[in-house]
């Protein structure tokens, strides 16, 4: 599978991401960009996921229908054309990490796919469900990690 560079200007590959993005902060969706999308992409799926998470792999984004166009998605934004689905909080787009205070630092993997035609997926779809759904009908894909710990009770 080809790639696609995905990006933030708010934090580098697995580096931390700071707290404006947070449950803790702001709780702001973080910037990102991406590179062109293939040939053929009809539309673009957006993840971000905490497989550190105590219960198992916890949804906190999944936007689908995004517009390959886009080339992007700045602060607090959803993804141009995308369709926001219920993330593991129970609410509709973004909510950022909140990990449970002393554990070591989780990762947040953004995944970037390119499908070639929509996929459907339910509204409550959970992080194993977009997996299953996406990763053998995309085109080229993009993974950004960031990290983020708690340290103390906000």
């Amino acid at each position: 599978m080809a790639g696609i560079e995905l990006r933030s200007t708010a934090f580098n590959d697995q580096t931390p991401i700071p707290d404006r993005y947070t449950k803790d902060g702001e709780n702001l969706s973080p910037p990102l960009d991406w590179s062109r999308p293939p040939p053929g992409t009809r539309e673009l799926a957006l993840l971000c996921e905490d497989p550190d998470a105590p219960s198992g792999t916890f949804l906190h984004w999944l936007v689908t229908g995004i517009d390959p166009a886009s080339g992007g998605v700045a602060v607090g934004e959803p993804p141009r054309g995308g369709t926001p689905h219920t993330n593991g909080f129970g609410d509709r787009g973004w909510d950022g990490p909140r990990p449970p205070v002393g554990d070591r630092a989780h990762r947040y993997f953004f995944r970037l796919y390119a499908l070639p035609e929509h996929v459907e997926l339910p509204e409550h779809a959970t992080a194993a469900d977009a997996h299953r759904m996406l990763d053998g009908r995309s085109l080229a894909g993009g993974t950004l990690r960031g990290l983020y710990q708690r340290r103390d009770q906000r």
